[in-house]
């Protein structure tokens, strides 16, 4: 009974010390130098590649694993389930379960479901879900990033919670809360900015530099925005009618910030032409006061007028008009201009006669420059 009881307990010893074992190699990451296949899991990990962390790994259509150290190479995608620290290159996408570091290039998508660092590069489309510090560049759009410590750089459009570089993006840029430089082809839209360019309209709350639209700025605070329109909430908006030397009256909305303001206007030529002269106006001013009610306009205009037949004159002044303010709301300007002209089959030519330069550039095409001066009044809304 001894021998018997002596023997049982060697088995259960053994027994326990090779459980021992089988739980600490459990406990022990996976790791391989190199992890080569053709897809999950026709690979050298086989169907325990989720578990691996590797070092180099290569996949002519797809590879999965837990972490990658290296570089990554795949045909259409790689599958990372936790981070990556190397160079992730996926013809079609790659996939990221929580960060990585250094730099993931992928033929259509990446997506990082926690934090990116390095460069993030996408034929088509950047999805981070957590927060950015590196370069991020897409064909199409980066998207769903909080805090973006890095350039952002799209086709078409990037967004983030925050950005503490520069945005920019074929179409537009969107920022909930701070931004620093946003540059788009359409939109921009901050909560609070440094500065914003937009081929059409920037949205703010607060801007601290300068915002630039091809026509349309918006702000609650912004002191010199370039553009068409400017509708900013602490800022001025006024509305004009002036008369220049060759008798073109101009009915303009004026708006701007405190320095800057943009200027938008229609009018007519109210000479006797041989076919009627529209006007249309546009350009950028500047407020410089220098009293209570009295401060100087510095304006920049572009003024085209035409018969909307064959011809056309165009004109691009630069106007210095001193303003003075009846009250709160009635100013009345004038001043000097200085003048270049434009004008194809003749239009407008001769609504002055007194160029200290001219000349024919063809048959049918005349350059000439002038000084003039233009003067009205403005009430501010």
């Amino acid at each position: 009974m001894r021998t018997i009881y002596s023997h049982s307990r060697i088995i259960y010893l053994i027994i326990a010390l090779f459980s021992f074992a089988s739980d600490s190699f459990a406990q022990t990451p996976l790791t391989s130098p190199a992890h080569i296949g053709l897809v999950y899991p026709l690979s050298s990990n086989g169907k325990n590649a989720a578990a691996y962390t590797n070092h180099f790994s290569l996949h002519i259509i797809a590879g999965l694993s837990k972490a990658e150290t290296g570089v990554a190479i795949s045909g259409i995608s790689n599958i990372i389930k936790e981070q990556a620290t190397g160079v992730q290159i996926g013809c079609f996408s790659n996939h990221i379960g929580t960060t990585y570091h250094a730099a993931t290039i992928a033929g259509f998508m990446n997506h990082v479901k926690g934090n990116a660092g390095g460069a993030t590069l996408a034929g088509f489309l950047n999805l981070i879900d957590g927060n950015v510090n590196g370069f991020q560049g897409a064909g199409f759009a980066n998207l769903g990033a909080k805090e973006v410590n890095g350039t952002q750089l799209a086709g078409f459009m990037n967004t983030a919670q925050n950005n503490s570089q520069a945005q920019l993006a074929g179409f537009s840029n969107i920022v909930k809360d701070k931004a620093a430089v946003q540059v788009a082809g359409f939109l921009n839209k901050a909560d609070t900015v440094q500065h914003q360019i937009a081929g059409f309209i920037n949205i703010a709350k607060k801007v601290k530099g300068v915002q630039v639209a091809g026509v349309i700025n918006i702000a609650d605070s912004s002191e010199y925005p370039i553009g068409l329109v400017n509708i900013v909430k602490g800022g001025e908006k006024q509305v004009s009618v002036s008369i220049d030397e060759t008798m073109t009256t101009i009915a303009a909305f004026k708006s701007g910030g405190r320095v800057l303001y943009g200027i938008l206007g229609v009018g007519y030529n109210l000479k006797d032409n041989p076919n009627p002269l529209y006007a249309l106006q546009g350009g950028i001013g500047a407020h410089l006061p220098l009293t209570a009610h009295f401060r100087i306009n510095g304006e920049a205009l572009n003024t085209v007028l035409t018969d909307f037949k064959k011809g056309y004159y165009h004109r691009q002044t630069v106007g210095i008009f001193p303003a003075y303010r009846f009250g709160n709301r009635v100013e009345i300007f004038a001043g000097p201009t200085f003048n270049f002209v434009s004008t194809k089959h003749d239009v407008g030519r001769d609504l002055v006669s007194h160029y200290i330069w001219s000349e024919d550039v063809s048959r049918n095409r005349f350059h000439g420059g002038y000084i003039g001066a233009a003067g009205g009044i403005q009430v501010t809304l």
